[in-house]
């Protein structure tokens, strides 16, 4: 019993209450380009087929790991030096992202779609790069057996921004219009500026030398010592910066194993991305209006999504990551036949909606929280933000790809076909989770 109580009480610690806020910085503006987005687009006439690709947008958080390198090693002229790097990278990306926020609150989508598009696109980006300084933070600020409690405060404060993002967007909308609605988000990422002020750099856990100092590097440049020096210092950068979290990665975990990882990572999360951007539009469709549907996510929703985020960090504690990762998995694919039998009966029922928004705001608590305690774990110290980039890139490549087909999906099958298909899609996921439970001697699934 005295377990299950630590467990709990390790959410007073302050570093992890830093992170609700940091968690609800990193979830609004993703929800803004990812889900509200597409509830606006559809009320203006834009076809579902068109939303489905513009989504695409989002595909700036899965190749974040292209720019991770330099967000990991290059130092902000003065910012570093008043609040270290992984603040300063923080900072600059959360005043980007409200630039970007209130752009495209001056935007008009029925007659500028591509406009919307590059608002959307510049968010993503932005947001992408305040992910993997703030994943750096998170994994470097906390021991690994806090992280299960670092990832559901994150993912509390994640949640809360996409109530935010999504019930407080609609809601502003519905009463004083789109424009005024995407420059109260633009405003509410004052929460991420002020966190990032108030809170403490990170010690680094693994003496960080210059790359030129590093093993492989020397080794790399005792090959190639007839080339120029420039030349030499930007390849050492490179190699250090690039090469070396990969080698790093499968090094310890070799190369079957880590392939293996990688794949699961790849498609735990096929299911939520999917279904995820046709949400809104399914509401919609159904004939509720923005304010139901916004009372129902607010009321309902985010009792069930704050409480499925602390159920994920208490299962990643005493349950450890196998079961953990099979429980968000199997709710997700039990939300997803939940919607598929609402969308059957064609009728826009708020009660139905209530008690189908609450459970699967439960089980994508459960899931991400689960998914995000995992990877966090598999992370070297020399190379966090690396690391951690390319895993959560991996994790969302799969599903932004096929996300960007949902639209297609719907007009072929309808909803309810689409809701089973989505859910489906879990399947592959479970079965590398099982054999990574069997063959892993390293006990990296403990």
């Amino acid at each position: 019993m005295r377990g299950w109580v630590d467990a709990v009480l390790v959410y007073r610690h302050p570093t992890v209450l830093s992170m609700l806020f940091l968690g609800f910085s990193a979830g609004l503006p993703f929800m803004l380009v990812f889900s509200t987005l597409s509830a606006w687009l559809r009320q203006v006439g834009i076809e579902r087929s068109t939303i489905g690709m513009l989504a695409w947008a989002s595909l700036a958080y899965t190749f974040k790991f292209l720019w991770a390198p330099v967000v990991d090693r290059f130092a902000l002229p003065f910012l570093d030096r008043w609040l270290g790097r992984r603040r300063s990278w923080m900072l600059v990306a959360q005043i980007a992202v409200a630039i970007g926020l209130f752009n495209a609150s001056l935007s008009d989508p029925g007659t500028s779609i591509v406009h919307v598009a590059l608002c959307a696109l510049f968010i993503a980006f932005s947001s992408a790069t305040q992910d993997i300084a703030l994943d750096a933070w998170r994994i470097e600020s906390a021991p690994a057996d806090m992280q299960g409690a670092m990832a559901a405060a994150y993912q509390l404060g994640y949640r809360v921004a996409i109530m935010a993002a999504t019930a407080g967007a609609l809601w502003i909308a519905a009463d004083f219009g789109w424009h005024v609605s995407y420059m109260s988000m633009a405003a509410l990422m004052s929460v991420g500026v002020i966190t990032t002020l108030l809170i403490k750099e990170p010690e680094r856990r693994a003496p960080q030398e210059s790359v030129m100092g590093e093993k492989r590097v020397v080794t790399w440049l005792q090959s190639r010592a007839h080339w120029p020096r420039p030349l030499q210092t930007a390849g050492a950068w490179f190699y250090g910066a690039v090469i070396g979290p990969v080698a790093d990665f499968f090094g310890r975990f070799g190369l079957t194993l880590g392939l293996t990882i990688f794949a699961f990572i790849g498609t735990y999360r096929l299911t939520d991305y999917a279904m995820g951007v046709m949400t809104n539009p399914f509401y919609l469709d159904m004939g509720f209006t923005l304010k139901q549907v916004a009372t129902i996510v607010k009321g309902y929703g985010l009792v069930m999504s704050l409480t499925g985020v602390v159920v994920g960090g208490i299962c990643v504690a005493k349950l450890g990551r196998v079961k953990s990762l099979v429980l968000g998995s199997s709710l997700v694919m039990l939300s997803n036949i939940f919607y598929a039998t609402f969308a059957s009966y064609g009728e826009a029922n708020v009660y139905g909606l209530a008690c189908i928004i609450s459970f699967d705001n439960l089980a994508l608590g459960v899931h991400g929280t689960a998914l995000v305690a995992f990877m966090s774990t598999l992370t070297s110290a020399s190379y966090t933000a690396t690391q951690y980039a390319v895993l959560s890139s991996l994790y969302a490549l799969p599903g932004k790809l096929l996300m960007g087909t949902s639209g297609i999906v719907v007009d072929s099958v309808g909803y309810p076909t689409f809701f089973v298909y989505t859910a489906l899609l879990s399947i592959p996921a479970l079965i590398m989770l099982y054999w990574l439970a069997r063959n892993d001697e390293r006990k990296v699934m403990s």
